[in-house]
């Protein structure tokens, strides 16, 4: 026998769109959850504190509609608590944007630049969206077309590599490397891998004189959740047009 109200619920689950989007409390991350909101998807807002992603939940237009969770993109055990958590709540993920960043680079160069602060930004911008893939893979996997978006840079193309930023170019580099290779090995699984660049975005990281607004530097990123085909997978884009990694 089969419990009705269980498969009913299982039922009207595999009808929603679930997306998460890691550091979805500012900037172009929360552009991203307000725009994928508006797509019609459930969206799990990550941060790295419960506070900060319930204050930003708040703030959005169908709080409803969103689940706030902690995820420290450095942290493994974090991530995989996340993914026990929501493994409560969701059976599949249709969307993964791996957007948190740091940009730590300021006042030092490639011929400076201590080890450690190199662990640390390519552990976050690189290492962090490798593992959240891994471990979110089983939900990924039950989603009938699932997408994962890196949030990449200009300073990951080579010819957009700057000695002054050392860490910050480094890292987006290895991550559009890390979207070739992932979109090579999830293919067979038909999970497509996009790396995306926001342009220079109006946010803590990109400054106030940057001439994009966070929607914006969101927009390619919403695109690619809802409009590319499997077929685009690791593909490189800006402004919705696919660009080279070079």
């Amino acid at each position: 026998m089969y419990n009705l109200y269980t498969t009913g619920k299982t039922i009207a689950m595999n009808k929603k769109k679930y997306a998460l989007v890691t550091g979805g409390n500012k900037g172009i991350g929360f552009a991203i959850c307000k725009g994928l909101l508006n797509a019609g998807f459930e969206v799990i807002l990550a941060a790295r504190s419960l506070s900060k992603a319930q204050d930003a939940v708040e703030e959005l237009s169908s709080p409803s509609n969103v689940r706030p969770v902690v995820l420290e993109v450095t942290d493994d055990n974090s991530i995989h608590q996340a993914v026990q958590e929501l493994s409560q709540h969701i059976n599949h993920l249709d969307v993964l944007v791996n957007n948190a960043a740091i940009y730590p680079d300021e006042g030092v160069n490639i011929l400076n630049i201590s080890r450690d602060l190199l662990d640390r930004t390519l552990n976050t911008n690189t290492l962090g969206p490798i593992s959240i893939v891994q471990a979110f893979l089983p939900l990924l996997e039950k989603a009938s077309s699932a997408r994962i978006i890196n949030v990449s840079s200009g300073y990951g193309e080579i010819s957009g590599l700057s000695a002054e930023v050392p860490s910050y170019c480094l890292s987006k580099l290895a991550l559009n490397g890390a979207t070739i290779m992932l979109a090579e090995a999830l293919r067979p699984k038909r999970i497509a891998v996009y790396a995306m660049c926001p342009g220079w975005v109006r946010t803590d990281m990109g400054g106030a004189s940057a001439p994009r607004s966070p929607e914006k530097g969101a927009d390619t990123a919403i695109w690619l959740a809802t409009e590319a085909s499997l077929s685009q997978s690791g593909k490189y884009f800006r402004d919705r047009k696919e660009i080279s990694y070079c």
